[in-house]
């Protein structure tokens, strides 16, 4: 009489076997892509184009997100020129000393650099000398929100008239 006994395989036996095989069929592809991209033509032109096309999806995508930004930033500078600023001497400088302090505790935060911006954007907006201002600004503030607040007085006709002539924000409010 024949005994039969089962015969039975380890679980890590066969989770050796299983990782051995998963790893000769990527292997075994990456020969085979790299083989094909060697010596089929039609399958290089073809890795070429859908570069080129992922490329231009890319570009596509951040000249989007940047128009986005600048729309963003423009409405900001739109919004802060509607609320107004302060016409007296007092009023400007506590106006002033609040919305710097605003702007230096933002710039600590991540994610409020357009906040902090129009933050600086604001105080620009009141202080008498606004080119000096500017100067200051290059020196402390961090370059991201620099960029940011540069591009608001570059939309802003009346801080960019201000800040190029070095002249009173008072006095070139109304010339345009």
């Amino acid at each position: 009489m024949s005994s039969t006994t089962p015969t039975t395989i380890k679980t890590s036996t066969l989770l050796i076997a299983s990782l051995g095989t998963l790893a000769s069929g990527l292997l075994a592809y990456a020969v085979y892509f790299d083989y094909r991209r060697r010596h089929d033509v039609a399958f290089r032109r073809a890795l070429k184009r859908e570069s080129r096309k992922q490329a231009k999806e890319a570009r596509s995508e951040a000249e989007t997100s940047k128009k986005q930004e600048r729309q963003e930033i423009r409405s900001m500078v739109d919004e802060a020129n509607e609320e107004g600023f302060p016409t007296d001497a007092d009023e400007k400088e506590g106006y002033f000393m609040q919305e710097v302090g605003q702007g230096e505790v933002l710039c600590q935060q991540a994610g409020m650099a357009k906040e902090a911006a129009l933050c600086f954007f604001k105080a620009l907006r009141v202080y008498p000398q606004p080119k000096e201002l500017m100067k200051i600004y290059d020196k402390t503030v961090p370059k991201p929100i620099l960029d940011i607040l540069a591009e608001m007085v570059a939309y802003d006709r009346v801080t960019s008239t201000t800040v190029e002539s070095g002249s009173d924000a008072g006095s070139s409010a109304g010339v345009e």
